[in-house]
């Protein structure tokens, strides 16, 4: 039996990362509040 997870990084980086963010909003209002990690 394979086991449920099955990490794909570029899926999750498509996802989840720094690109993604920057789409939003989420990225601008990090950096308003003075953020000094963006995101991991």
């Amino acid at each position: 039996m394979k086991s449920t997870y099955q990490p794909n990084n570029r899926k999750k980086a498509k996802k989840h990362g720094f690109f993604a963010r920057k789409e939003t909003n989420i990225l601008k209002n990090r950096r308003k509040k003075g953020r000094k990690v963006l995101c991991k």
